[in-house]
C-alpha cells in the first residue's frame, strides 16, 4: 500500500520537487525582500500575499514565485497545505482559514490576496465559498487549479491503484465527485472577491484544460491564448515569467497583458 501511494504523489503532483523539511504552518514570520530586489511595484497600502501549495507542494517549491512576489513589493507568505495535501480539502481549508487570520493579525491587514496552485486553489475556494471567507480575501489566482476535476485523478484506476489508492484529495479531484459537485454548485464567485484563473495547454496533471477555469464572471486566462508558443507545464506554472506577469497583473487589477518574453 505505502507503494501504491508513492506511485500516486506521482503521477499527481510529480512531487519529485525539492524536499525539505520546512513548513509554513507556524505563525508566520514576514521575510525580507532580497537584497537584489527589483524596484518596487506594489503600493504601501496592497494586500499581503500568501501563495497557497498544492498536492505534495512543500513550502520550498514556491520560493521562486514568493521571491518574484517579494521583488514587485508584496509581503509574501507561503502556505504549505497540512500533510502535504494528501487528505481531506475542507479540514485543509478550514487549517487555511485560521492562518489567512494569522497573516491578518500579523500584518495589520485587514484583507489578504492568494495566489493558489492546483489542489491549493481548490482549498481556498472552499475557504472563500464554504466558510465566510469572502470577508478576508480580496484577489483570488489559481494556477493550475482542477476547478472542475481532472481525468488524471479518474484514470489511477487503470494504473490498479483503486480509488486513489485511499488518497482523499485525489477522490475529491476526481471529475464529478461529491465535494466538487457541492463547491461548484451555486455561484463560483461570490463575494466581491476578484477572481483569476491562469492554465496553460501543456498542463499535464489538468485534464482537460478547460476544467482550470471557473463561471460566473472570473478572468480565465488561458496562457497560449495570448502567447502560443509558450510551453508551460504543470509545476511550470509557479516557475515560468510569463504566468508571473499575470499574476501581478491581476494582484495589481490590471488588464490581461501577458509579457511572452518573460523569464
Amino acid at each position: 500500500m505505502l507503494l501504491r501511494k508513492t506511485v500516486l504523489v506521482l503521477a499527481l503532483a510529480t512531487a519529485a520537487v525539492l524536499t525539505s523539511t520546512a513548513t509554513a504552518n507556524a505563525a508566520p514570520a514576514e521575510p525580507a525582500a532580497p537584497a537584489t530586489a527589483a524596484p518596487v511595484r506594489a503600493t504601501a497600502a496592497a494586500n499581503p500575499v500568501i501563495v497557497v501549495g498544492g498536492l505534495s507542494g512543500v513550502a520550498v517549491a514556491y520560493e521562486p514565485i514568493a521571491a518574484r512576489l517579494r521583488a514587485d513589493g508584496y509581503r509574501t507568505f507561503i502556505y504549505q497545505l497540512p500533510g502535504l495535501g494528501l487528505g481531506d480539502i475542507p479540514t485543509s481549508a478550514r487549517a487555511l482559514a485560521t492562518y489567512v487570520n494569522q497573516v491578518r493579525a500579523s500584518t495589520g491587514a485587514a484583507t489578504v490576496d492568494v495566489v493558489a496552485h492546483s489542489e491549493g486553489g481548490l482549498v481556498s475556494r472552499y475557504f472563500l465559498k464554504r466558510l465566510g471567507g469572502t470577508a478576508a480575501i480580496g484577489r483570488y489566482v489559481s494556477l493550475g487549479t482542477p476547478q472542475y476535476g481532472t481525468y488524471v485523478a479518474n484514470i489511477v484506476a487503470f494504473l490498479g491503484l483503486g480509488s486513489c489508492a485511499g488518497i482523499v484529495a485525489c477522490q475529491q479531484m476526481t471529475i464529478g465527485s461529491a465535494f466538487l459537485a457541492d463547491l461548484n454548485d451555486g455561484d463560483d464567485t461570490p463575494g466581491a472577491v476578484r477572481y483569476t484563473t491562469i492554465r496553460t495547454l501543456q498542463d499535464e496533471l489538468v485534464r482537460p484544460t478547460g476544467n482550470a477555469a471557473v463561471n460566473d464572471g472570473a478572468t480565465n486566462v488561458l496562457i497560449q491564448a495570448y502567447c502560443p508558443l509558450r510551453v508551460v507545464g504543470h509545476l511550470g506554472l509557479v516557475l515560468d515569467g510569463t504566468a508571473y506577469t499575470i499574476v501581478r497583473g491581476a494582484l495589481a487589477d490590471g488588464p490581461v497583458r501577458p509579457n511572452c518574453l518573460a523569464l
